[in-house]
């Protein structure tokens, strides 16, 4: 029995069955047409859903900058609370499809709120930390009340140095097992409380 070839030919080595995707591609390469190919739509169409998918966390506030349509925004506040899986898959796939909607200025909206959201996240934690590296540092050494004091003299010097004293006083002394079970000791109430006031004064206009 012979066997029978598919119909086709070769390209840089690799066969290209006729009626294929790849061989519809390559024809509107040569046409030159502008029209996207089937695998840049599903890219797209793909980016846009995942666009979407971001929205649901994006920050209340935000939310509200964008000039989104009522069919859309309803259609996130539903997904939001959708727990069931496939249920949620297909809300997605709903929004993913409004996506597709809107106009070039309206992704750029959206893309720029989400930025926006993303940069600030990423300020906050600096802040985080910052305040963090403070409140050990007043803590741990005399100079940095100094140092603080030079930097913030808004701060009310009594109440720091008061904090300071008694977080040292209350510090509990860490054992060799917590130590070596990585287990932090429970914090006082005075080490919260420096750790508050210096994140209120780090984030005070200056």
């Amino acid at each position: 029995m012979s066997r029978k070839f598919k119909k086709g030919y070769f390209v840089q080595g690799q066969f290209v069955a006729e009626g294929s995707e790849l061989d519809l591609e390559l024809k509107r390469e040569l046409k030159g047409g502008d029209e996207p190919s089937r695998t840049e739509l599903k890219r797209e169409s793909d980016e846009l859903q995942k666009l979407g998918e971001s929205l649901l966390l994006l920050r209340p506030d935000l939310m509200t900058k964008l000039d989104l349509s009522e069919k859309l925004s309803d259609a996130i506040d539903q997904a939001k609370h959708i727990t069931n899986f496939e249920g949620k898959r297909r809300q997605m796939q709903f929004i993913g499809k409004l996506m597709r909607k809107l106009d070039e200025a309206e992704l750029s909206a959206v893309r720029s709120a989400l930025s926006e959201q993303s940069q600030g996240s990423a300020e906050e934690t600096l802040a985080l930390h910052l305040s963090e590296q403070w409140r050990d540092r007043l803590i741990a050494d005399d100079a940095a009340c100094g140092e603080w004091l030079e930097n913030f003299p808004q701060t009310d010097t009594q109440q720091l140095r008061a904090l300071i004293r008694q977080a040292r006083k209350d510090a509990p002394p860490a054992s060799a097992t917590a130590i070596s079970q990585g287990l932090a000791p429970r914090q006082s109430r005075a080490y919260r409380e420096i750790f508050q006031l210096v994140r209120a004064e780090l984030s005070a206009p200056q």
